[in-house]
């Protein structure tokens, strides 16, 4: 079975997220979608997600598209990708600040993950930074 790993804030869902999801879940068989924590948030994006954590869980969930939801980890973020042993991970378009480092730091743990980056859908008007406006 091949498992795909798709991670992200995920604060305000749109469709550019669900177009995200789709295109990740066609990459295999299995679709983990990974949210990051508030404190994630706050390290990475200098701000507050404007729903918590646990309420970004029930909002992915409510897509119906992934397989499995749960949150990321706290301090260190390849915890996770440990865990899961993912075939892929699927990048979104324009997620640059929590993968700097991604595949070098993968590298370095020995693992051989594929990254995939995706095409955006609309991102004139699906983009979680214009939708905060």
């Amino acid at each position: 079975m091949k498992k795909v790993l798709v991670f992200g804030s995920f604060d305000l869902i749109h469709e550019g997220h669900k177009y995200l999801f789709r295109e990740a879940k066609k990459l295999g068989d299995k679709l983990i979608v990974v949210v990051a924590r508030d404190s994630t948030i706050r390290e990475f994006k200098k701000h507050n997600p404007k729903f918590n954590e646990e309420e970004r869980i029930i909002h992915v969930k409510e897509i119906g598209i992934a397989d499995e939801v749960k949150l990321g980890y706290e301090g260190d973020k390849w915890k996770v990708i440990e865990e899961i042993k993912p075939d892929i991970i699927a990048l979104g378009c324009d997620q640059n600040s929590y993968t700097k480092g991604l595949k070098k730091g993968m590298k370095d743990r020995g693992l051989n993950i594929k990254i995939i980056r995706l095409k955006s859908y609309k991102p004139e008007k699906y983009k979680s930074s214009l939708m905060k406006k």
